[in-house]
């Protein structure tokens, strides 16, 4: 059973998920489904077919996201503070060495990466360039949209 990489926030925001699930999704849907039942013929019946999809769905992700929480390998990046050797868990600011564009993110596990809050997977193209590397290294990365090299301006680890 392999282990994966997650941050204390990212398990965190795992664990609330799957409890949400668990105490209002579960029994609202299950809820539905008794309401639709009531309502006569099942095989014509629009609401129930949609609340058991929706049950369905609900019991895929409560699996699944007690099998990631069970596998977790929790890190805590506060022990790392002090140290500028990149590594899971650091929060990276870089600049782009064409655009002078500076961006910042935190390296995290696969299922806790959120573009838009500025969490980037560790097996993106970026991060994976990265590890290892120090404030005032470049990187080349070959992404989607072709080459790009970038400037390790600050590694911090909160």
């Amino acid at each position: 059973m392999q282990k994966i990489p997650m941050t204390a926030p990212g398990y965190a925001r795992l664990e609330e998920e799957l409890k949400h699930l668990k105490s209002v999704e579960r029994p609202a849907v299950i809820e539905a489904i008794a309401e639709a039942r009531s309502h006569g013929d099942l095989s014509e019946n629009a609401e129930y077919s949609a609340a058991r999809e929706r049950q369905s769905f609900i019991e895929g992700r409560i699996q699944d996201l007690e099998d990631k929480l069970s596998r977790a390998d929790v890190i805590d990046t506060a022990k790392m503070s002090g140290d500028t050797v990149i590594r899971f868990g650091a929060t990276v600011r870089v600049v782009d060495e064409d655009t002078d564009k500076e961006q910042a993110f935190q390296i995290v596990g696969e299922y806790e990466a959120d573009i838009e809050r500025g969490l980037l997977a560790l097996t993106a193209p970026l991060p994976r360039a990265l590890i290892g590397k120090t404030v005032g290294d470049s990187v080349e990365v070959q992404a989607p949209g072709g080459g790009k090299a970038y400037e390790v301006l600050d590694v911090v680890y909160k």
